[in-house]
């Protein structure tokens, strides 16, 4: 998985790619080709 500070490009890269928010962080998901998974946002810490 690639983290990424821009997911424009990660999103053309195939038709099967979705963009999808989970938990702050913003996700590039590929089913048919899972090689072009990428993440985009930082954890964020806890106190």
């Amino acid at each position: 998985m690639q983290v990424l500070s821009s997911l424009k490009t990660a999103k053309e890269r195939h038709p099967d790619c979705q963009v999808v928010k989970r938990r702050g962080r913003l996700y590039v998901i590929c089913k048919s080709n899972p090689r072009f998974k990428a993440r985009q946002g930082a954890a964020k810490k806890k106190r």
